[in-house]
Protein backbone atom coordinates (compact mmCIF):
# COMPACT_ATOMS: atom_id res chain seq x y z
CA UNK A 1 0.00 0.00 0.00
CA UNK A 2 1.03 3.35 -0.75
CA UNK A 3 1.56 6.61 1.37
CA UNK A 4 -1.25 7.99 -0.18
CA UNK A 5 -3.46 5.13 -0.43
CA UNK A 6 -2.86 4.37 3.24
CA UNK A 7 -3.29 8.21 3.78
CA UNK A 8 -6.95 8.52 2.21
CA UNK A 9 -8.11 5.07 3.96
CA UNK A 10 -7.09 6.48 7.31
CA UNK A 11 -8.94 10.27 6.46
CA UNK A 12 -11.81 8.51 5.83
CA UNK A 13 -11.80 6.72 9.14
CA UNK A 14 -10.87 9.77 10.89
CA UNK A 15 -13.77 11.60 9.27
CA UNK A 16 -16.26 9.05 10.35
CA UNK A 17 -15.12 9.69 13.90
CA UNK A 18 -15.66 13.42 13.38
CA UNK A 19 -19.44 12.68 12.56
CA UNK A 20 -19.66 9.94 15.66
CA UNK A 21 -18.22 12.90 17.45
CA UNK A 22 -20.70 15.47 16.65
CA UNK A 23 -23.30 12.65 17.48
CA UNK A 24 -22.20 11.69 21.15
CA UNK A 25 -22.12 15.63 21.74
CA UNK A 26 -25.78 15.97 21.03
CA UNK A 27 -26.10 14.70 24.50
CA UNK A 28 -24.85 15.15 27.75
CA UNK A 29 -24.96 10.95 28.34
CA UNK A 30 -22.84 10.64 25.22
CA UNK A 31 -21.09 13.69 25.21
CA UNK A 32 -17.43 11.83 27.30
CA UNK A 33 -17.65 9.11 24.01
CA UNK A 34 -18.21 11.98 21.37
CA UNK A 35 -15.29 13.66 23.12
CA UNK A 36 -12.99 10.35 22.76
CA UNK A 37 -14.17 9.48 19.36
CA UNK A 38 -13.40 13.26 17.90
CA UNK A 39 -9.56 12.89 19.57
CA UNK A 40 -9.21 9.54 18.08
CA UNK A 41 -10.21 10.93 14.91
CA UNK A 42 -7.76 13.75 15.29
CA UNK A 43 -4.95 11.75 16.24
CA UNK A 44 -5.32 9.51 13.69
CA UNK A 45 -5.77 12.62 11.06
CA UNK A 46 -2.81 14.36 12.27
CA UNK A 47 -0.12 10.78 12.29
CA UNK A 48 -1.67 9.91 8.46
CA UNK A 49 -0.79 14.13 7.61
CA UNK A 50 2.69 13.44 8.73
CA UNK A 51 3.24 10.45 7.15
CA UNK A 52 2.12 11.67 3.72
CA UNK A 53 3.99 15.09 4.02
CA UNK A 54 7.77 13.47 5.52
CA UNK A 55 7.69 11.48 1.60
CA UNK A 56 8.21 14.52 -0.11
CA UNK A 57 10.36 16.73 2.68
CA UNK A 58 13.21 15.99 4.02
CA UNK A 59 16.29 17.97 6.28
CA UNK A 60 15.50 21.63 7.32
CA UNK A 61 12.32 21.50 6.54
CA UNK A 62 11.15 18.21 8.48
CA UNK A 63 12.78 19.48 11.15
CA UNK A 64 10.80 22.58 10.79
CA UNK A 65 7.70 20.68 11.14
CA UNK A 66 8.92 18.71 13.93
CA UNK A 67 9.37 21.69 15.64
CA UNK A 68 6.23 23.49 14.68
CA UNK A 69 3.87 20.61 16.22
CA UNK A 70 6.24 19.65 19.53
CA UNK A 71 5.61 23.85 19.96
CA UNK A 72 1.53 23.61 19.42
CA UNK A 73 1.09 20.44 21.13
CA UNK A 74 3.08 21.91 24.55
CA UNK A 75 1.23 24.97 23.80
CA UNK A 76 -2.04 23.63 23.87
CA UNK A 77 -1.27 21.08 27.01
CA UNK A 78 -0.30 24.16 28.93
CA UNK A 79 -3.88 25.97 28.09
CA UNK A 80 -5.95 23.33 28.38
CA UNK A 81 -4.65 22.92 31.59
CA UNK A 82 -4.33 26.17 33.39
CA UNK A 83 -8.05 27.74 31.88
CA UNK A 84 -10.54 28.21 34.27
CA UNK A 85 -14.09 26.81 33.05
CA UNK A 86 -14.57 30.79 32.99
CA UNK A 87 -12.14 31.48 30.57
CA UNK A 88 -12.94 28.26 28.31
CA UNK A 89 -15.49 31.13 25.94
CA UNK A 90 -12.86 33.33 24.96
CA UNK A 91 -9.98 30.41 24.76
CA UNK A 92 -12.67 28.97 22.01
CA UNK A 93 -12.82 32.94 20.20
CA UNK A 94 -8.60 33.14 19.96
CA UNK A 95 -8.56 28.96 18.64
CA UNK A 96 -11.00 30.19 16.09
CA UNK A 97 -9.11 32.63 15.24
CA UNK A 98 -6.03 30.74 15.06
CA UNK A 99 -8.18 28.61 12.34
CA UNK A 100 -8.95 31.97 10.19
CA UNK A 101 -5.11 32.99 10.43
CA UNK A 102 -3.85 29.56 9.09
CA UNK A 103 -6.63 29.66 6.22
CA UNK A 104 -5.28 33.36 5.34
CA UNK A 105 -1.64 32.23 5.37
CA UNK A 106 -2.68 28.68 3.61
CA UNK A 107 -4.23 31.22 0.67
CA UNK A 108 -1.14 33.75 0.22
CA UNK A 109 1.02 30.66 0.37
CA UNK A 110 -0.97 29.40 -2.44
CA UNK A 111 -0.75 32.57 -4.88
CA UNK A 112 3.02 32.51 -4.18
CA UNK A 113 3.23 29.25 -5.61
CA UNK A 114 0.89 29.61 -7.95
CA UNK A 115 -0.45 32.72 -9.49
CA UNK A 116 3.12 34.60 -8.51
CA UNK A 117 5.11 31.54 -10.05
CA UNK A 118 7.24 30.89 -6.68
CA UNK A 119 6.67 27.08 -7.90
CA UNK A 120 7.05 26.51 -11.69
CA UNK A 121 5.81 22.81 -11.10
CA UNK A 122 2.43 24.09 -9.71
CA UNK A 123 1.38 26.50 -12.76
CA UNK A 124 -1.88 26.30 -13.94
CA UNK A 125 -3.49 27.32 -17.28
CA UNK A 126 -7.04 27.81 -18.55
CA UNK A 127 -10.08 27.07 -16.37
CA UNK A 128 -7.89 25.70 -13.58
CA UNK A 129 -5.95 28.81 -13.06
CA UNK A 130 -9.00 30.89 -12.90
CA UNK A 131 -11.10 28.01 -10.30
CA UNK A 132 -7.68 28.42 -8.40
CA UNK A 133 -7.51 32.15 -7.90
CA UNK A 134 -11.02 31.76 -7.30
CA UNK A 135 -10.11 28.83 -4.16
CA UNK A 136 -7.36 31.84 -3.50
CA UNK A 137 -10.08 34.92 -2.83
CA UNK A 138 -12.40 32.85 -1.28
CA UNK A 139 -10.07 31.08 1.10
CA UNK A 140 -8.26 34.35 2.27
CA UNK A 141 -11.96 36.32 2.99
CA UNK A 142 -13.19 33.65 4.90
CA UNK A 143 -10.14 33.23 6.84
CA UNK A 144 -9.42 37.15 7.38
CA UNK A 145 -13.31 37.57 8.86
CA UNK A 146 -12.75 34.84 10.89
CA UNK A 147 -9.47 36.27 12.02
CA UNK A 148 -10.66 39.24 13.24
CA UNK A 149 -14.33 38.22 14.36
CA UNK A 150 -12.70 35.87 16.61
CA UNK A 151 -10.02 38.48 18.23
CA UNK A 152 -13.10 40.92 18.83
CA UNK A 153 -15.08 38.52 20.47
CA UNK A 154 -12.70 37.35 22.37
CA UNK A 155 -11.23 40.76 24.18
CA UNK A 156 -15.24 41.25 24.28
CA UNK A 157 -15.62 37.77 26.65
CA UNK A 158 -12.27 38.80 28.29
CA UNK A 159 -13.63 41.70 29.67
CA UNK A 160 -10.61 43.53 27.64
CA UNK A 161 -12.71 46.37 25.47
CA UNK A 162 -16.76 47.05 26.32
CA UNK A 163 -19.49 44.40 25.29
CA UNK A 164 -21.95 47.36 24.26
CA UNK A 165 -22.53 47.00 19.99
CA UNK A 166 -20.23 49.23 18.03
CA UNK A 167 -22.61 51.66 16.33
CA UNK A 168 -21.10 53.52 13.10
CA UNK A 169 -23.39 55.68 11.15
CA UNK A 170 -24.72 53.28 8.20
CA UNK A 171 -23.13 50.66 9.70
CA UNK A 172 -25.23 48.35 7.22
CA UNK A 173 -24.73 49.87 4.45
CA UNK A 174 -20.79 49.14 5.04
CA UNK A 175 -21.27 45.69 5.43
CA UNK A 176 -23.13 45.49 2.69
CA UNK A 177 -20.12 47.53 0.68
CA UNK A 178 -17.78 45.38 1.77
CA UNK A 179 -19.48 42.18 0.62
CA UNK A 180 -19.90 43.95 -2.92
CA UNK A 181 -16.58 44.83 -2.52
CA UNK A 182 -15.55 41.40 -2.15
CA UNK A 183 -17.03 40.16 -4.84
CA UNK A 184 -15.47 42.37 -7.32
CA UNK A 185 -12.00 42.70 -5.83
CA UNK A 186 -12.38 38.15 -6.54
CA UNK A 187 -13.61 38.49 -10.28
CA UNK A 188 -10.74 40.96 -10.69
CA UNK A 189 -8.23 38.92 -9.07
CA UNK A 190 -9.80 35.60 -10.97
CA UNK A 191 -8.99 37.68 -14.61
CA UNK A 192 -5.92 39.29 -13.80
CA UNK A 193 -4.78 37.17 -10.30
CA UNK A 194 -2.03 40.52 -8.79
CA UNK A 195 -0.55 41.20 -5.52
CA UNK A 196 -2.32 44.14 -4.94
CA UNK A 197 -6.03 42.88 -5.20
CA UNK A 198 -4.99 39.96 -2.76
CA UNK A 199 -3.74 42.72 -0.58
CA UNK A 200 -6.58 45.06 -0.67
CA UNK A 201 -9.13 42.36 -0.36
CA UNK A 202 -7.34 40.94 2.90
CA UNK A 203 -7.27 44.31 4.14
CA UNK A 204 -11.08 44.49 3.44
CA UNK A 205 -11.69 41.16 4.58
CA UNK A 206 -9.78 41.87 8.01
CA UNK A 207 -11.93 45.30 8.86
CA UNK A 208 -15.11 43.42 7.98
CA UNK A 209 -14.47 40.98 10.07
CA UNK A 210 -13.69 42.85 13.23
CA UNK A 211 -16.47 45.23 12.61
CA UNK A 212 -19.43 42.80 12.24
CA UNK A 213 -18.38 41.35 15.50
CA UNK A 214 -17.76 44.79 16.93
CA UNK A 215 -21.03 45.65 16.36
CA UNK A 216 -22.92 43.10 18.20
CA UNK A 217 -24.03 43.47 21.46
CA UNK A 218 -22.69 41.23 24.76
CA UNK A 219 -26.28 39.66 25.10
CA UNK A 220 -25.85 37.77 21.61
CA UNK A 221 -22.28 37.05 22.90
CA UNK A 222 -23.15 33.12 22.82
CA UNK A 223 -24.70 33.08 19.54
CA UNK A 224 -21.50 35.02 18.40
CA UNK A 225 -19.25 32.29 19.57
CA UNK A 226 -21.08 29.42 17.91
CA UNK A 227 -21.07 31.38 14.64
CA UNK A 228 -17.11 32.11 14.39
CA UNK A 229 -17.38 28.61 15.14
CA UNK A 230 -18.99 27.80 11.91
CA UNK A 231 -16.48 30.63 10.35
CA UNK A 232 -13.83 28.77 11.40
CA UNK A 233 -14.88 25.34 9.80
CA UNK A 234 -15.57 26.92 6.41
CA UNK A 235 -12.06 28.56 6.21
CA UNK A 236 -10.87 25.30 7.23
CA UNK A 237 -12.66 23.50 4.56
CA UNK A 238 -11.34 26.68 2.12
CA UNK A 239 -8.35 25.80 2.74
CA UNK A 240 -8.64 22.05 2.29
CA UNK A 241 -9.66 22.89 -1.35
CA UNK A 242 -6.21 24.74 -1.43
CA UNK A 243 -4.16 22.00 0.02
CA UNK A 244 -5.92 19.10 -1.73
CA UNK A 245 -6.71 17.86 1.53
CA UNK A 246 -10.13 15.77 1.61
CA UNK A 247 -9.99 15.39 5.11
CA UNK A 248 -9.45 19.22 6.37
CA UNK A 249 -12.61 19.38 3.66
CA UNK A 250 -14.91 17.27 5.21
CA UNK A 251 -13.84 18.57 8.38
CA UNK A 252 -14.03 21.90 7.37
CA UNK A 253 -17.99 21.48 6.14
CA UNK A 254 -18.61 19.26 9.23
CA UNK A 255 -17.80 22.78 11.48
CA UNK A 256 -18.98 25.12 9.24
CA UNK A 257 -22.55 23.31 9.38
CA UNK A 258 -23.14 22.48 12.33
CA UNK A 259 -21.62 25.47 13.79
CA UNK A 260 -24.05 27.74 11.75
CA UNK A 261 -27.25 25.44 13.16
CA UNK A 262 -26.29 25.76 16.70
CA UNK A 263 -26.52 29.19 15.61
CA UNK A 264 -29.94 29.08 13.81
CA UNK A 265 -31.12 27.49 16.84
CA UNK A 266 -29.75 30.10 19.59
CA UNK A 267 -31.34 32.47 17.37
CA UNK A 268 -34.41 30.89 17.44
CA UNK A 269 -34.50 30.63 20.95
CA UNK A 270 -33.66 34.51 21.71
CA UNK A 271 -36.28 35.66 19.10
CA UNK A 272 -33.36 36.78 17.26
CA UNK A 273 -32.98 37.13 13.45
CA UNK A 274 -30.42 34.72 12.41
CA UNK A 275 -29.06 36.95 9.78
CA UNK A 276 -29.24 39.93 11.46
CA UNK A 277 -26.95 38.24 13.99
CA UNK A 278 -24.58 36.56 11.47
CA UNK A 279 -24.59 39.73 9.57
CA UNK A 280 -22.87 42.09 12.20
CA UNK A 281 -26.40 43.47 13.86
CA UNK A 282 -27.85 43.95 9.84
CA UNK A 283 -31.37 46.05 10.61
CA UNK A 284 -31.11 46.24 14.42
CA UNK A 285 -30.31 49.42 15.58
CA UNK A 286 -29.97 48.90 18.95
CA UNK A 287 -31.25 51.25 22.14
CA UNK A 288 -29.78 53.03 25.19
CA UNK A 289 -29.59 50.88 28.33
CA UNK A 290 -31.67 52.35 30.91
CA UNK A 291 -29.44 52.34 33.99
CA UNK A 292 -30.75 55.47 35.33
CA UNK A 293 -34.35 54.29 35.91
CA UNK A 294 -35.62 54.19 39.62
CA UNK A 295 -36.91 50.80 39.62
CA UNK A 296 -37.41 51.44 43.57
CA UNK A 297 -35.35 50.04 46.82
CA UNK A 298 -33.99 46.03 46.46
CA UNK A 299 -34.61 43.78 50.13
CA UNK A 300 -31.37 41.89 51.09
CA UNK A 301 -31.76 38.49 52.75
CA UNK A 302 -29.26 36.29 54.64
CA UNK A 303 -28.53 32.38 54.38
CA UNK A 304 -30.35 31.80 57.25
CA UNK A 305 -33.66 33.62 56.30
CA UNK A 306 -33.13 31.70 52.75
CA UNK A 307 -32.45 28.39 54.37
CA UNK A 308 -35.99 29.24 56.25
CA UNK A 309 -37.64 29.56 52.65
CA UNK A 310 -36.36 25.93 51.32
CA UNK A 311 -37.05 24.42 54.39
CA UNK A 312 -41.01 25.80 53.82
CA UNK A 313 -40.90 24.92 49.97
CA UNK A 314 -42.33 22.26 48.08
CA UNK A 315 -40.82 22.74 44.77
CA UNK A 316 -37.17 24.88 44.16
CA UNK A 317 -36.16 25.92 40.43
CA UNK A 318 -32.61 26.69 40.31
CA UNK A 319 -31.41 29.22 37.01
CA UNK A 320 -27.99 29.42 37.08
CA UNK A 321 -25.67 31.73 35.15
CA UNK A 322 -22.32 33.11 34.69
CA UNK A 323 -21.64 33.85 38.33
CA UNK A 324 -21.93 30.08 39.44
CA UNK A 325 -19.33 29.79 37.12
CA UNK A 326 -16.94 32.34 38.20
CA UNK A 327 -17.41 31.43 42.12
CA UNK A 328 -17.58 27.57 40.91
CA UNK A 329 -20.47 26.93 43.21
CA UNK A 330 -21.78 23.99 40.83
CA UNK A 331 -20.43 21.45 43.27
CA UNK A 332 -22.19 23.41 46.56
CA UNK A 333 -25.09 23.58 44.38
CA UNK A 334 -25.15 20.08 43.18
CA UNK A 335 -25.10 19.34 47.47
CA UNK A 336 -28.04 21.20 48.15
CA UNK A 337 -29.88 19.66 45.56
CA UNK A 338 -29.35 16.36 46.87
CA UNK A 339 -30.07 17.91 50.19
CA UNK A 340 -33.48 19.88 49.35
CA UNK A 341 -34.06 16.25 47.65
CA UNK A 342 -33.72 14.01 50.61
CA UNK A 343 -35.89 16.43 52.19
CA UNK A 344 -38.96 15.63 49.50
CA UNK A 345 -38.47 19.10 47.55
CA UNK A 346 -39.07 18.63 43.96
CA UNK A 347 -35.67 20.72 42.60
CA UNK A 348 -34.92 20.83 39.44
CA UNK A 349 -32.71 23.31 37.29
CA UNK A 350 -33.94 26.38 34.72
CA UNK A 351 -31.23 26.33 31.28
CA UNK A 352 -31.63 29.49 29.19
CA UNK A 353 -29.87 28.64 26.15
CA UNK A 354 -27.07 31.16 26.31
CA UNK A 355 -26.55 31.01 30.79
CA UNK A 356 -23.23 31.79 30.48
CA UNK A 357 -21.22 32.52 27.65
CA UNK A 358 -20.76 29.77 25.58
CA UNK A 359 -23.65 27.23 24.41
CA UNK A 360 -24.00 24.86 27.40
CA UNK A 361 -21.78 26.19 29.33
CA UNK A 362 -24.14 25.59 32.75
CA UNK A 363 -24.85 21.97 31.59
CA UNK A 364 -21.15 21.28 31.32
CA UNK A 365 -20.45 22.86 34.90
CA UNK A 366 -23.68 20.73 36.61
CA UNK A 367 -22.78 17.33 34.75
CA UNK A 368 -19.68 18.07 35.98
CA UNK A 369 -20.91 18.33 39.76
CA UNK A 370 -22.73 14.89 38.86
CA UNK A 371 -25.89 16.95 39.02
CA UNK A 372 -28.78 14.19 37.30
CA UNK A 373 -29.19 14.63 34.01
CA UNK A 374 -33.27 14.29 34.33
CA UNK A 375 -33.35 17.87 36.58
CA UNK A 376 -32.04 19.96 34.28
CA UNK A 377 -34.30 21.28 31.83
CA UNK A 378 -34.63 23.89 29.38
CA UNK A 379 -35.92 27.63 29.70
CA UNK A 380 -38.78 25.68 27.06
CA UNK A 381 -39.34 23.03 29.90
CA UNK A 382 -39.32 25.04 32.56
CA UNK A 383 -40.82 28.43 32.16
CA UNK A 384 -44.78 26.98 32.58
CA UNK A 385 -44.00 25.76 35.87
CA UNK A 386 -42.46 28.84 37.45
CA UNK A 387 -45.75 30.36 38.26
CA UNK A 388 -46.55 26.92 40.52
CA UNK A 389 -42.80 27.04 42.02
CA UNK A 390 -42.41 27.90 45.79
CA UNK A 391 -38.91 29.25 45.26
CA UNK A 392 -36.69 29.98 42.49
CA UNK A 393 -32.92 30.68 43.45
CA UNK A 394 -31.41 32.70 40.76
CA UNK A 395 -27.16 31.73 41.28
CA UNK A 396 -25.24 34.61 39.45
CA UNK A 397 -27.72 35.03 36.52
CA UNK A 398 -29.03 38.46 35.20
CA UNK A 399 -29.73 39.08 31.88
CA UNK A 400 -31.50 35.47 31.00
CA UNK A 401 -34.17 36.27 33.80
CA UNK A 402 -34.36 39.70 33.10
CA UNK A 403 -38.12 40.69 32.92
CA UNK A 404 -37.12 44.05 30.82
CA UNK A 405 -36.81 41.43 27.83
CA UNK A 406 -40.77 40.85 27.71
CA UNK A 407 -42.32 44.24 29.33
CA UNK A 408 -39.93 46.95 27.93
CA UNK A 409 -40.22 47.41 24.49
CA UNK A 410 -36.96 49.91 24.60
CA UNK A 411 -35.21 48.08 26.29
CA UNK A 412 -31.44 46.73 24.48
CA UNK A 413 -32.53 43.17 25.11
CA UNK A 414 -36.24 43.24 24.26
CA UNK A 415 -37.74 40.55 22.35
CA UNK A 416 -35.58 37.87 24.22
CA UNK A 417 -37.22 34.82 25.62
CA UNK A 418 -36.17 34.72 29.20
CA UNK A 419 -37.08 32.67 32.48
CA UNK A 420 -39.85 34.49 33.97
CA UNK A 421 -38.94 33.07 37.49
CA UNK A 422 -40.65 36.77 38.68
CA UNK A 423 -43.60 34.33 38.35
CA UNK A 424 -42.34 31.90 41.50
CA UNK A 425 -43.85 32.57 44.86
CA UNK A 426 -40.12 33.56 46.12
CA UNK A 427 -37.44 34.67 44.55
CA UNK A 428 -33.83 34.23 46.03
CA UNK A 429 -31.13 36.07 43.62
CA UNK A 430 -27.35 35.12 44.24
CA UNK A 431 -25.33 38.43 43.66
CA UNK A 432 -21.96 39.99 44.54
CA UNK A 433 -23.26 43.30 44.02
CA UNK A 434 -26.09 45.46 42.40
CA UNK A 435 -24.32 45.99 39.37
CA UNK A 436 -25.85 45.04 36.13
CA UNK A 437 -25.10 41.74 33.52
CA UNK A 438 -23.07 41.47 30.84
CA UNK A 439 -25.75 42.69 28.49
CA UNK A 440 -24.91 46.34 30.47
CA UNK A 441 -28.95 46.43 31.41
CA UNK A 442 -30.76 46.76 35.01
CA UNK A 443 -32.55 44.14 35.95
CA UNK A 444 -36.09 45.35 37.49
CA UNK A 445 -36.48 41.91 38.83
CA UNK A 446 -34.11 42.89 42.19
CA UNK A 447 -36.69 45.39 43.23
CA UNK A 448 -39.61 42.92 42.75
CA UNK A 449 -41.65 42.70 45.81
CA UNK A 450 -41.10 38.70 46.01
CA UNK A 451 -37.42 38.76 45.65
CA UNK A 452 -35.01 39.32 47.57
CA UNK A 453 -30.85 39.66 47.71
CA UNK A 454 -28.37 37.56 48.86
CA UNK A 455 -24.96 39.29 48.26
CA UNK A 456 -21.55 37.84 48.44
CA UNK A 457 -19.44 34.69 47.05
CA UNK A 458 -22.28 32.38 45.43
CA UNK A 459 -20.73 29.04 46.80
CA UNK A 460 -19.83 30.98 50.15
CA UNK A 461 -23.92 31.67 50.32
CA UNK A 462 -24.83 28.06 49.41
CA UNK A 463 -22.41 26.71 51.62
CA UNK A 464 -24.04 28.67 54.14
CA UNK A 465 -27.65 27.77 53.36
CA UNK A 466 -26.24 24.10 53.60
CA UNK A 467 -24.74 24.76 57.12
CA UNK A 468 -28.30 26.21 58.25
CA UNK A 469 -30.25 23.34 56.79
Amino acid sequence: MTAASAAAAAYIVAALLFILSLAGLSKHETAKPGNVFGIAGMAIALIATVGLVVQDISGTSLLLLVVAVLIGAAIGLWRARVVEMTGIPELIALLHSFVGLAAVLVGWNGYLEVEAGGDPSAALTGSEAGIHSGEVAVGVFIGAVTFTGSIVAYLKLAAKIKSNPLMLPGRNWLNLGALLAFVILTVVFVIEPTLPVLAVLTVLALALGWHLVASIGGGDMPVVVSMLNSYSGWAAAAAGFLLSNDLLIITGALVGSSGAYLSYIMCKAMNRSFISVIAGGFGNEGSAASGDVDYGEHTEISAEDAAELLREADSVVITPGYGMAVAQAQGAVAELTRKLTDRGVQVRFGIHPVAGRLPGHMNVLLAEAKVPYDVVLEMDEINDDLAATSVVLVIGANDTVNPSASEDPGSPIAGMPVLRVWEAERVVVFKRSMNTGYAGVQNPLFFRDNSRMLFGDARERVEDILRSL
